[in-house]
């Protein structure tokens, strides 16, 4: 299984930007698929999830801004991160998890598949 992350850039506050996620893996079937971030000196944090039955969770610092969605077709994962401020500056993380349930899918604990990360930077 591979996760392959893009989208990243450097913006201006205020501006919008859309992170992808590629799941590639044979008859990898995951529960859910989620985002996480970590800023410099800082604990990765959970961002955002979205399950394979529809359902999104977010964090109370994106919730508004960001809209996670999931083409199961094509297995991307997308977030679309609108109205950045430099506090989202960070690396974002995909991860994806074929197990748990929704109250746990923003624990990076329960995500066994990790892609590499893209920067975000955004100034003021």
């Amino acid at each position: 299984v591979q996760l392959q992350a893009s989208g990243g850039g450097s913006v201006t506050a205020g501006d919008s930007l859309r992170l992808s996620c590629i799941v590639s893996g044979v008859g990898f079937r995951p529960r859910a698929m989620g985002w996480f971030r970590q800023a410099p000196g800082e604990e990765r944090e959970f961002v955002a999830a979205r399950t394979r039955s529809g359902g999104s969770l977010y964090s109370d610092s994106v919730k508004g801004r960001f809209t996670v969605s999931w083409d199961t077709a094509k297995n991307t994962v997308s977030l679309q991160m609108n109205s950045l401020k430099p506090e989202d500056t960070a690396v974002y993380f995909c991860a994806a998890t074929q197990r748990g349930i929704l109250s746990a899918f923003r624990n990076d604990e329960t995500y066994e598949y990790w892609g590499q990360g893209t920067l975000v930077t955004v100034s003021s």
